[in-house]
């Protein structure tokens, strides 16, 4: 289908010109300008493609539009790339709509998705939920249009969701526990001596020098005891997720490794969503599912308004763990939340900024708010759940991380 032609731009002397036929150009999509090259407009239009290739914002407002509206043909036949090979990017996308526009805009557009990117069967079929790969793109995809599906649809999303859950926190499980009692309790050891705290590895190694063959027995010039088998509430951790953006895969992760977390009697942990407001959920972790069903993702960010919550939590600083977790787009609250970070950093709390948490350990982030969090001395960098577990370990040892670390 031919490009259609842009609109003529308005009079030089309109004080909106540019910005209108910068709207025209997002609505028409980047073919649309094919008619104007040489022609009438053309340097205007040319004016408004270079605006878009050289503001991030506009290039993921563009990204979006394109991957909802592009690709149609003369027939008018639809894309359904929702069930397909594309599936994985549409969690992505529900997370770029709701960064880039207004909710009454993102309302319209999910409802567009529907038809356009095949997601009816997903939202209407409970049969179609079942059928269906179970990772966390489908668990992203259904907790962002949870609020669409019809009653026996839902009930069926939450069965599915349950069994993704608990795919998750078991493959984590096991890692969370060896990092953060192995951080918090070896190579300490105490003159306390408590049979629960005997350490038998270290005891027997050491003593295997006076091993006594006639009496076939080790006997230990010295009996080793960890600091504290069982200490409770020892370190707290305190999690700040950015639900805003594109932040799905983030929330999904921090939700079940958080659950994890408290799990540990060693752990005091507390768990907060914020976009513009500020949701502490932290007495939800023991039903990560009904705590992720409870996600409501919103399009705007107040990181220092969520510090301020989260720095109000910490109560001894040096057995504090604060994990930040944003892209750190935050536009006009950046030095508030800059003054938040140095702040929480400066009371002496260990504390990580992580971009992104997800499966690649790649991130789409505001890079200059990046390197001023960096700047600020606290460890900045987007991770896979696995690598996010190995730097909590070493942040609770106290050891350093560097980009070659993580």
């Amino acid at each position: 289908m031919a490009s259609p032609e842009p609109p003529a731009p308005p009079p030089a002397g309109e004080p909106d010109a540019a910005a209108a036929l910068l709207r025209w150009r997002l609505v028409l999509g980047p073919e649309a300008g094919t008619g104007a090259r040489g022609g009438a407009g053309a340097a205007e239009w040319q004016a408004a493609e270079a605006t878009v290739a050289g503001d991030p914002g506009l290039q993921g407002m563009d990204a979006a539009l394109e991957f909802l509206y592009g690709g149609e043909e003369d027939t008018g036949r639809k894309r359904p790339v929702g069930m397909g090979a594309s599936r994985p990017y549409v969690a992505t996308w529900l997370g770029d709509i709701r960064r880039y526009f207004p909710r009454e805009v993102v309302a319209f557009m999910e409802q567009e998705a529907i038809d356009r990117l095949g997601l009816k069967q997903l939202l209407l079929e409970p049969e179609t939920l079942q059928s269906l790969e179970k990772d966390v793109n489908l668990l992203t995809t259904i907790l962002s249009f949870k609020h669409l599906m019809p009653e026996e649809t839902r009930q069926t999303a939450r069965q599915v969701v349950a069994e993704i859950v608990e795919e998750m926190r078991r493959r984590f499980e096991n890692q969370v526990r060896q990092a953060v009692l192995g951080a918090l309790r070896r190579d300490r050891h105490s003159p306390v001596k408590v049979a629960r705290n005997l350490d038998v590895r270290r005891t027997v190694r050491e003593g295997l020098r006076h091993y006594q063959p006639s009496l076939r027995k080790v006997i230990p010039e010295r009996v080793y005891f960890y600091a504290n088998q069982r200490r409770y509430h020892e370190w707290k951790v305190i999690m700040l997720v950015d639900q805003s953006g594109s932040m799905g895969h983030s929330v999904v992760y921090a939700g079940i490794i958080g659950a994890v977390f408290a799990s540990l009697p060693a752990l005091d942990t507390r768990l907060v969503f914020w976009d513009t407001n500020v949701v502490d959920v932290s007495d939800q972790l023991s039903d990560p599912v009904d705590m992720l069903f409870g996600v409501q993702a919103g399009g705007g960010n107040d990181a220092a308004r969520a510090l301020r919550y989260g720095a109000s939590l910490v109560s001894e600083p040096e057995k504090t763990l604060f994990v930040f977790l944003s892209d750190l787009y935050e536009g006009a609250g950046e030095a508030a939340m800059l003054r938040e970070l140095a702040a929480i950093k400066e009371s002496r709390a260990r504390v990580l900024c992580v971009l992104a948490l997800n499966d690649t350990g790649r991130a789409t982030y505001d890079r200059d708010a990046a390197r001023k969090v960096a700047a600020l001395g606290i460890p900045t960098f987007a991770a896979t759940p696995h690598r996010l577990v190995e730097a909590v370990e070493r942040a609770l040892q106290g050891e350093g991380l560097d980009d070659g670390d993580l």
